[in-house]
């Protein structure tokens, strides 16, 4: 979707980025009666959760399953299925699938589907995935529960006591250990530990030896407890439908407009300066983008009370970014090595749409960290392969064709020689080729490979990073670095929303809505150390017609 430009300059909320965090946070503002204005430096909304046009086709930015985000209240409450959301979902919610050419096997939401494979494919695993469901459930739902509000220890208690578990304590201590060590109490076999891993620390960027990646664990439980689905003509359905709820509520969206610099005086933010030098009032600013970014680069004057967080940002290494994506029109669905394996025990089964999530083993992901830190790509990458067309007509070309998804992982920013001229991008392909019946590059008409330089370009994401909130959830109880779990920064009137803060990365929307309740209470007055009078909107915007402060 195109932007529409807000016909003034100033807003009572300023909300920077119109990634699915930043959209709902001003949703949540905009339909409280608070005059938001959302800007976005490119020319769509959405983020790395759009669905994009190329190719002669659409393509999701990211991998399209949206799991968390549907444990949420924001759907119900910002009326997004009245404003066109609608979720799809497959059989399966994925399929565990190996580079060693391993058995695959496949996760479905129900339970007893998921056990009933495994005994078929992995028996000696099942007695240890029961006994891990017994112990995980609790700490998912509580997790879920916890990720609904700005954690805190009585809210913890209070979604344990109303649960009547003993997830909190478990909780706690999983948080505090690695993945590897809280898996292996179940697991003997890698080959059940390591989709979790691919789809927890190896998405994060950190090993699952990690100590504080322990709750990567609850991963298979989480998709027990919450379904996963894909909205209905793209990933990018979800951001249209909440940018609708947004402007229904009488907000107000700037596309193509970058911020330069942050506006502050008496140590209270009072705006921002666009790189066209328009400049935008607001006594609230919520970003929506990486924190560290913001005030690294948007802070041209800090206040002493931001030189303590600003040191420690300085001190902290640069991230570089890690994924990439191939997008391909396909004339038709690939037919992969392993189906014969998997209809053997699942008749009928639909094998294409869901994500198969492709792990190395323990030996080899150890290898790729090694191979990132010299700028080297994995042998044999972590990838997320589906075909988005084959569950949803919708997102099928007008040739008729289908569209591929492969996310690769371990593809390093500072590549040797650049990604421009790098061969690896078609090697991606020729391995996930090598996983389907012989032909398979045949079916390729047409693709495009997004590397972090292009996120970088096209995204605004830094050395093609995206940042993610990696404390463990004793930190974000216990209140450290509280402009990520607070939401609230040292600098009045500023926050911070999005992935870098708590809950963390993915399609979640909690961030979003935690900041709106947030930055709401702090307007209404609610909380006397932060609550800052609304300026009249007439004073506002007549300061905003004013040349000497207006382009």
């Amino acid at each position: 979707m195109k932007g529409n430009v807000s016909s003034s300059n100033a807003a009572d909320v300023i909300v920077v980025g119109a990634g699915h965090n930043g959209l709902i946070c001003a949703a949540y503002l905009a339909r409280a009666g608070i005059d938001t204005l959302l800007v976005e430096s490119r020319s769509e909304v959405g983020g790395c959760a759009s669905t994009v046009s190329d190719l002669g086709a659409r393509f999701n930015i990211c991998n399209c399953d949206h799991t968390l985000i549907r444990a949420m209240p924001v759907i119900d409450e910002l009326d997004l299925t009245g404003f066109g959301l609608e979720y799809l979902e497959s059989e399966a919610s994925f399929i565990s699938g190996f580079h060693d050419g391993a058995q695959p096997w496949v996760f479905f939401h129900e339970i007893e589907r998921t056990i009933d494979g495994l005994a078929a494919t992995y028996p000696k695993q099942v007695a240890g995935y029961q006994r891990y469901l017994k112990d995980a459930m609790p700490v998912a739902r509580l997790a879920i529960e916890m990720a609904r509000s700005t954690p805190t220890g009585p809210r913890l208690m209070a979604g344990a006591l109303r649960q009547r578990t003993k997830g909190a304590a478990r909780l706690l201590n999983w948080a505090k250990r690695s993945a590897s060590d809280v898996l292996a109490e179940y697991f003997d076999d890698w080959h059940l530990t390591m989709p979790a891993v691919s789809t927890g620390p190896t998405v994060w960027g950190v090993s699952p030896d990690s100590p504080g990646t322990g709750l990567a664990a609850a991963s298979y439980a989480s998709r027990h407890v919450v379904r996963t689905g894909r909205p209905k003509g793209g990933s990018g359905a979800l951001t249209d439908a909440v940018r609708a709820s947004f402007e229904k509520a009488g907000g107000h969206v700037r596309c193509d407009s970058p911020v330069a610099a942050l506006l502050v005086e008496d140590g209270a933010v009072t705006g921002l300066t666009l790189e066209d030098n328009t400049v935008l009032q607001a006594n609230f600013i919520v970003a929506a983008c990486d924190p560290s970014r913001v005030l690294l680069d948007w802070l041209r004057d800090p206040p002493p009370a931001a030189q303590r967080l600003l040191s420690r940002l300085r001190a902290q290494p640069v991230n570089d970014g890690y994924e990439s994506k191939i997008d391909a029109v396909i004339t038709e669905p690939p037919r992969y090595r392993w189906a014969n394996d998997i209809l053997a025990h699942h008749s009928g089964l639909d094998i294409v749409s869901p994500t198969t999530v492709v792990s190395p083993s323990p030996k080899e992901l150890a290898d790729a960290h090694l191979r990132r830190a010299a700028g080297q790509v994995a042998e044999q990458p972590t990838m997320l392969i589906n075909v988005p067309s084959v569950l949803d007509p919708e997102m099928r070309p007008a040739s008729g064709c289908h569209v591929l998804s492969l996310e690769v992982l371990f593809t390093p920013y500072n590549h040797p020689g650049g990604w421009p001229k790098s061969s690896e991008p078609q090697r991606w392909l020729e391995l996930w080729a090598d996983m389907a019946e012989p032909g398979a590059l045949d079916l390729v008409k047409a693709w495009r490979a997004m590397t972090p330089d292009r996120y970088e370009k096209e995204f605004s994401m830094h050395r093609g990073h995206t940042p993610s909130f990696s404390a463990s959830p004793l930190a974000a109880l216990v209140g450290r670095e509280r402009e990520l779990t607070r939401y609230r920064t040292p600098i009045s009137g500023l926050y911070f929303s999005g992935a870098g803060t708590y809950p963390g990365a993915g399609i979640f929307g909690a961030a979003g809505r935690n900041t709106a309740a947030v930055v709401e209470r702090d307007i209404r007055g609610r909380t006397g150390r932060r609550a800052r009078a609304l300026r009249p909107l007439r004073s506002r915007q007549a300061r905003a017609n004013n040349p000497a402060v207006s382009r």
